[in-house]
């Protein structure tokens, strides 16, 4: 199996840095092809690229996305044969639309490569003019990548890195965003995004559901069976109706006791997630007034999440009237993660000052 990685953006955005920094910290050890499609911008430096073991493949004729797409299949063919990678990225033109680079690289139609990483690298200073100014090509880039990383924001304001993530989530609310500069990230982490997404929110509600039947209990309720009990249950936040549980049993086989109606149900049917990336400074006393306040909301199960401080990052845990906040590492971008029954999400939003 080979990956494939496409890094579309604009000419300038950064795609050069990024790759260089990913092939010196996260694929060491891997048997990596660069092709390059050299359209009217300056291609990564030979002589790096050699010391890092990697082949290039130049593409020096034209645009990948458009008069070279026939070319471009049987270059692709070309390296998988001669050089059998684990791994191909793909440095299209900065004018062109991601969306043709990646039904270039479907149409090839081979069994060994993968589309794996599909990444926009963007200038973080000129989001809202390119916006503007290129209009279809530039949300196109946007639009159909699973990972954006935004260059140059150390240069932005915290206001204004805020503005310029809602611009891209306003084209693409799914992909994955990298705000924190990458200097202070590791290649593994840029990687790690790239490969996995966002992957808090997919894990919160793993650690909220119950390992023997997958469903996900209100934070009182104890599956009879194998004593799912949560972590925090001797503060006893009990609900005044606990006298009145009764026995059921559920689709996978388990005997369950509920204390109110809804103690279990499959979580589709009844809670509901909610999960947001943002590049949002907090303060510690901030946090802990939003993170009160959400303790006392009777429709919130359970959140998680990590934001970042004017130094610190700050990690957060919060269950029915308890809140843990603890100072951690930085990531790629702030992350928040809420899991409950009939959640408000825009009052959620803006509590978290997020509107």
């Amino acid at each position: 199996m080979t990956k494939v990685d496409l890094f579309s953006g604009f000419l300038g955005a950064g795609k050069t840095t990024v790759i260089r920094k990913l092939l010196k910290e996260a694929m060491q050890g891997e048997k990596c092809v660069l092709i390059e499609n050299e359209f009217g911008e300056i291609g990564i430096d030979g002589g790096f690229l050699k010391e890092a073991g990697v082949e290039i493949t130049e593409m020096n004729s034209g645009c990948i996305c458009c008069s070279l797409v026939g070319d471009f299949e049987e270059a692709l063919k070309k390296v998988l044969e001669q050089f059998e990678p684990d791994r191909i990225l793909i440095e299209p033109s900065g004018v062109g639309k991601l969306s043709d680079v990646l039904r270039a690289v479907e149409n090839v139609k081979d069994e060994r490569l993968v589309i794996n990483g599909v990444v926009t690298v963007v200038d973080g200073t000129k989001v809202k003019m390119y916006k503007k100014n290129f209009g279809e090509f530039y949300n196109d880039q946007l639009h159909y990548a699973k990972t954006i990383l935004i260059s140059r924001a150390q240069k932005l304001s915290h206001e204004k890195l805020d503005e310029v993530i809602k611009l891209i989530q306003e084209e693409n609310s799914e992909a994955s965003l990298v705000s924190t500069p990458w200097d202070e990230l590791s290649g593994a982490q840029i990687l790690n995004v790239m490969e996995n997404g966002n992957q808090m929110l997919k894990e919160l509600i793993a650690e909220t559901a119950c390992p023997q039947c997958g469903h996900i209990h209100d934070h009182e309720h104890e599956c009879e069976d194998h004593h799912h009990e949560h972590h925090h249950e001797e503060h006893e936040h009990h609900h005044e109706h606990e006298e009145h549980h009764h026995d059921h049993e559920c689709s996978c086989g388990h005997d369950h006791h509920d204390h109110h109606e809804h103690g279990h149900h499959h979580a589709d049917d009844v809670f509901e997630s909610w999960g947001i990336e943002t590049a949002h400074v907090y303060t510690e006393a901030e946090l802990k007034a939003i993170l009160d306040e959400l303790c006392e909301n009777e429709n919130i199960l359970r959140a998680k999440g990590m934001v970042a401080g004017e130094e610190d990052w700050y990690y957060f845990d919060l269950v029915p009237h308890e809140a843990e906040i603890r100072k951690g590492s930085k990531d790629v971008i702030g992350k928040l993660c809420v899991i409950g029954t009939h959640i408000d999400k825009e009052a959620v939003k803006q509590l978290f000052r997020l509107v």
